[in-house]
């Protein structure tokens, strides 16, 4: 859940790319002092070196404070989290500068000059402080703007999987419905592959499925209307071995296309034909083919564009611009390609 609007979280420094940001921003800032113009000299390599280093220091000595107290500083009143975050990265610097200056001392190779060695603790001191506040609020700001935009994504997500969900499932009861009369048999056995439907797409919630659950459920869909059509709809599974079956994946993918390749293909041809739907992975990426006859010149029924245009949207949101779906519709035979990365 995204923070308040009001109110800016601390920031979670638990992470590599967080760390890195932090060495990063000190880095910047001991290359930005260096090439300043000033009146004094330039600096030498080793004046370059050792401010770096003592910037990293700073940089990871903090991070790990700031992840570690954490826990701690949330449970603080609402801008004092922040003024404390602050001062630890403060602390941290003013307590470095110092332990530099006295190992240079009692090594007899004084950094600077004794009387600035109170100077040199105090600017590194502010400089840090000033550095940390800045950060934390970027930080803070940055990872405020992810969570309101994965909540967003996850809204529109489900909004998009409720509107796919209610269609299919009266399908497949009307389906049923045909069955009740002409086949009592076959009609239980449908009920049975829709419960077994239900428990899949309905029973986790808005939870994501895998590739093999998409299977799975469009092998019960496949059984409901095999069950309707008879011998009219024949089916062709085409899977490579080594297919990444737990790839994660929006439930009701391939459901949608299956459903369409029947309603306006199948069972609109008086001697029905085949679906295929070909799996393969190269390691890389993984593509998801299925193709069905369909009736050229009859007037075309509503609703194939809707499902094609969710299941995209669905896929843009899981996979980025990664995700491909590209359909094509050429003499008498309609064909639907996913690519999507595996990486």
């Amino acid at each position: 859940m995204p923070p308040a609007a009001d109110r800016l979280v601390l920031p979670e420094f638990c992470t590599p790319l967080r760390l890195a940001a932090a060495i990063g921003a000190g880095q910047l800032v001991v290359l930005v002092v260096a090439l300043a113009p000033t009146r004094a000299a330039r600096w030498d390599f080793i004046e370059f070196a050792s401010a770096s280093a003592l910037a990293t220091w700073i940089a990871i000595a903090s991070a790990v404070a700031l992840c570690k107290l954490r826990p701690w500083l949330l449970r603080l009143p609402r801008h004092a989290d922040f003024v404390v975050a602050t001062a630890v990265p403060m602390g941290v610097a003013g307590l470095g500068a110092a332990a530099l200056n006295y190992i240079a001392a009692s090594l007899g190779d004084f950094v600077l000059d004794a009387g600035l060695n109170r100077q040199f603790v105090l600017t590194t001191t502010l400089l840090t402080g000033l550095i940390a506040g800045i950060a934390l609020r970027y930080f803070a700001a940055q990872d405020r703007w992810r969570a309101q935009v994965k909540a967003l994504a996850q809204a529109q997500m489900e909004a998009l999987q409720a509107r796919i969900r209610p269609h299919f499932l009266f399908n497949s009861m009307n389906s049923i419905a045909a069955l009740v009369r002409r086949d009592p048999a076959a009609a239980e056995r449908a009920v049975e592959d829709l419960s077994e439907l239900f428990r899949a797409a309905l029973g986790q919630g808005g939870a994501e499925g895998t590739l093999a659950d998409e299977i799975h459920l469009a092998q019960r869909f496949l059984g409901i209307e095999q069950l309707r059509l008879g011998e009219r709809l024949r089916v062709s599974w085409e899977a490579e071995p080594g297919l990444p079956l737990h790839l994660p994946l929006p439930r009701l993918v391939l459901q949608p296309l299956l459903e369409n390749a029947v309603v306006h293909g199948i069972a609109r041809l008086r001697e029905g034909g085949e679906i295929r739907v070909i799996l393969r992975a190269d390691g890389r990426r993984l593509c998801i083919e299925i193709g069905n006859p369909y009736p050229e010149g009859l007037p075309s029924r509503p609703g194939n564009g809707h499902a094609l245009a969710s299941i995209r949207q669905r896929l843009a949101h899981r996979f980025g611009r990664g995700a491909t779906l590209l359909a094509e519709a050429r003499e008498g035979y309609y064909r639907v390609r996913i690519e999507l990365p595996l990486s």
